[in-house]
């Protein structure tokens, strides 16, 4: 069976701390941070743009935003390997869970929370 592209990052990734000598660095708790400042820095790019603007980025922007959401990605999959957690699983299991949670015939075209509507 071919290795999924996540287990192909992980490993990539685990090789490119080790290589440096930065594992020891990579605790759950520095991840964790890690993967919040990347987020914020991905809403800077958003921050004040209308609806609009934030669907159609000029080509450059959006490669910046790319190169966010990587940094983001890389930190989540770090994580998920210093936790051993499968993400694909975990994402798969929540699917599930929101699925039942928010049942298509109930809320659909309703952006509120399951515990704003009545169920």
């Amino acid at each position: 069976m071919p290795e999924d592209s996540l287990k192909r990052l992980n490993r990539r990734l685990l090789n490119f701390a080790r290589e440096r000598d930065w594992e020891r660095f990579h605790s759950p708790k520095n991840l964790a941070m890690a993967l919040a400042g990347e987020c914020g820095e991905l809403l800077e790019h958003f921050q004040w743009l209308t609806e609009a603007q934030s669907a159609s980025l000029a080509p450059e922007k959006k490669q910046e935003v790319a190169y966010e959401m990587a940094d983001i990605l890389i930190y989540l999959v770090r994580l998920s390997e210093r936790l051993e957690l499968d993400l694909l699983v975990a994402a798969e299991t929540k699917i599930s869970i929101n699925e039942k949670r928010y049942p298509a015939h109930k809320v659909y075209g309703d952006a509120r929370r399951a515990t704003e509507y009545e169920a």
